[in-house]
């Protein structure tokens, strides 16, 4: 192909549901050359999936493409059946889903799901040794650690950041011209992230492979994009050179995305000094070996301490232990050895009595809504459901309970309702809290609880947080890889490398002066510094001016 050829070109793309009058994605249009790299970015519910399943044929049954082109090589996508469609994906056109749990085979292997690429490929013949080959290389690329080992695992033996990686294989597998990538990072910690956006760098720079990334995040973008397209509500607000973009945005949407990102203050007030000796949790040395214990430990002798309505952020890649240490806090997990102390009280190997009774002080929000809200039941249902489980108070007494409970997570009445699927990844998150609150916890432990979130959800989730926090007075363990989220919410921080803790102490002791070498890897492979040049160079101007161009 041509290096100045125009290999996908979209215009004036209409699509909507056929059962309703307004459009989702409404007059679309951009086009890019080899090699580009265009980040999509917006809010949930921009439009942003929706465009890149649009151009790769994948839209959900209920949407329809109205109106519009989609023109790839000359071809137009748009009146192309199926058989056509099924020819171009993961040869030509490679696409990265966003959601692994829901993109990987849980009963084939990764060594079969990877190798299925290769054996599909009519143009091609590969031995068995080869194709093997080809897969551990692939693995390789993407920051897999013993790749031979993982080609024999199911993907419920793999990490969610390892099971995204191994999509991120097959989409790289056959070289293809353009590649569509939604939000393909959002559940990678930092160091893997940058990892796997080397990948996507190299073959822009070597392959001249044409990237389409859908993102919330706005900083990953501003490092790693050649052009940005924002859209808000099916609309293209403004797309140009990422330069330009940041140094000149044009829009006051655009304008409050940056803002959002840039702010170098913390953006959420601390949780009220509370006295050093009044520790709400106390972890001692604890050790978790899965299996027969016989191999590595996957936490080893893990101690710290929270302070009573503060936030204690635990950071590290995946698999590092962090989940795996929440677990053990709520009794999900036995630990083989070390202590665990609730308000003094010793919850190591709780009975079943003791851990319900736990489990009315600590609860647990989940990283993914979708996966953690019963889609069959209600709203009504979902916060209910602790309240029914704990036999507290009569039907009437609940119900006055449920409803108080989502006006307290700023949801309006009438969602009770409705079912998770149709409310936004905001307000499913909403309802998570507010069912972790149902029978007045003192502690939460979000795990990973922001990551599927877009910057400006996230900011009303994190202030939502902080105002809960102070009106209740919570304490929060916050598992977070998003280190800006945690340096402008957190008040002490751990850092956890390979099951171990690595350092602790206050979010300025660790952020100004780290103290080991894994701590300043973990900082410096955040994303944003691009961003951050721009707006040291133009100052808080950059952001609150109206452009020129407004």
């Amino acid at each position: 192909m041509n290096e100045l050829e125009t290999i996908l070109r979209v215009r004036n793309l209409v699509v909507g549901r056929s059962d309703a009058p307004t459009a989702i994605l409404k007059g679309i249009g951009f086009s890019l050359r080899r090699g580009d790299f265009l980040a999509v970015v917006g809010e949930s519910g921009s439009g942003k999936t929706t465009l890149s399943r649009a151009i790769i044929g994948l839209l959900a049954p209920e949407l329809r493409i109205a109106s519009g082109e989609i023109t790839f090589a000359g071809a137009d996508l748009t009146r192309m059946n199926e058989r056509q469609f099924t020819q171009l994906r993961g040869q030509d056109i490679g696409f990265v889903p966003q959601d692994p749990g829901l993109s990987l085979n849980p009963t084939k292997t990764i060594g079969s799901q990877l190798s299925e690429v290769f054996r599909l490929r009519t143009d091609i013949a590969l031995t068995g040794a080869a194709i093997q080959a080809h897969c551990i290389a692939l693995l390789n690329q993407v920051g897999i650690d013993r790749p031979e080992e993982r080609l024999r695992h199911y993907p419920h033996q793999l990490s969610g950041g390892q099971k995204q990686r191994v999509l991120i294989a097959i989409a790289f597998a056959c070289n293809p011209h353009l590649l569509i990538a939604d939000e393909p990072t959002s559940a990678l910690n930092v160091t893997v992230q940058r990892q796997v956006m080397t990948v996507f760098d190299r073959l822009v720079a070597e392959r001249g492979t044409t990237v389409v990334f859908v993102t919330h995040d706005i900083a990953l973008a501003a490092d790693h994009a050649s052009h940005i397209l924002v859209l808000r509500d099916g609309r293209v607000v403004e797309a140009g050179p990422v330069g330009e973009i940041l140094r000149n945005p044009a829009s006051s949407y655009t304008r409050s995305l940056l803002a959002a990102q840039c702010t170098a203050t913390p953006i959420i007030s601390r949780a009220p000094e509370v006295a050093q000796h009044d520790r709400i949790l106390e972890v001692e040395d604890l050790v978790m070996i899965f299996g027969d214990h016989a191999g590595p430990p996957a936490v080893d002798g893990v101690s710290f301490s929270v302070r009573r309505g503060s936030t204690f952020a635990l950071v590290g890649e995946s698999g590092s232990g962090k989940s795996t240490t929440a677990r053990m806090v709520l009794g999900l997990e036995r630990a083989v050895s070390g202590r665990i102390r609730l308000n003094g009280r010793d919850i190591t190997r709780p009975s079943l009595a003791e851990r319900r009774r736990v489990w009315r002080e600590i609860q647990f929000v989940h990283q993914n809504p979708d996966a953690s809200l019963n889609p069959r039941e209600t709203v009504g249902g979902i916060v209910g459901s602790p309240l029914r489980a704990h036999r507290a108070g009569t039907a009437a007494q609940r119900a006055a309970r449920i409803a108080a409970l989502l006006e307290q997570v700023g949801l309006p009445s009438e969602v009770t309702a409705k079912r998770p699927a149709e409310l936004s990844g905001g307000q499913r998150q909403r309802v998570a809290i507010a069912r972790a609150l149902a029978l007045d916890a003192r502690m939460l432990i979000l795990d990973e609880a922001l990551s599927a979130l877009d910057i400006v959800t996230r900011m009303q989730i994190l202030d939502l947080l902080r105002r809960l926090q102070q009106s209740l007075g919570l304490t929060l363990i916050f598992i977070s890889h998003d280190l800006s989220v945690v340096r402008q919410f957190a008040d002490d921080v751990g850092v956890m490398h390979q099951g171990r803790l690595v350092e602790t102490g206050s979010i300025g002791t660790i952020f100004d002066t780290p103290a080991t070498p894994y701590t300043r890897a973990l900082l410096a492979a955040q994303p944003g510094h691009r961003l951050a040049s721009v707006y040291q160079a133009h100052g808080s101007d950059l952001i609150t001016e109206p452009s020129v161009y407004g």
